[in-house]
């Protein structure tokens, strides 16, 4: 096993986290904190208001995961986690945020990675994150 010394070691993960609302979007990024464990390098967090926003960002490349608002006005996160994973070639895994538990359903439908229900629960959500990041990583 050879050890690596450069920048790609110590990049954290790149997330694009999409919402409609400021608000919620902090509230995301507070619950999944500065880093994955206390040892990891920061994340750095790409923030997207707007569905064509988030095409445009993921079809460039570069992200680790897309945390996506199921609860967002004009384009809910679920339909736009299905439509990236249609339509974009090695589409990073998403994780939606729905409104309620019952909603599972629908981030199955949306051909979501993780699924996390409101009201967010910081332990569960950078669980999620954290999940979701290192099977990429395992995998990759």
């Amino acid at each position: 096993m050879s050890t690596a010394h450069g920048n790609e070691q110590a990049r954290g993960p790149r997330i694009l986290l999409y919402s409609d609302d400021v608000d919620a979007r902090a509230q995301v990024r507070l619950a999944v904190g500065r880093r994955l464990r206390h040892d990891a390098p920061e994340i750095e967090w790409v923030e997207v208001a707007t569905a064509p926003a988030v095409i445009a960002t993921t079809e460039a490349g570069g992200l680790d995961l897309l945390i996506l608002d199921g609860e967002a006005d004009k384009v809910g996160g679920l339909g736009l986690a299905r439509q990236v994973k249609d339509e974009i070639y090695r589409c990073p895994p998403t994780l939606v945020l729905t409104g309620r538990p019952q909603d599972a359903w629908l981030a199955s439908w949306s051909q979501a990675d993780a699924v996390v229900s409101r009201p967010l629960d910081p332990i569960e959500l950078q669980a999620a994150v954290a999940a979701v990041i290192e099977t990429r990583a395992v995998a990759g």
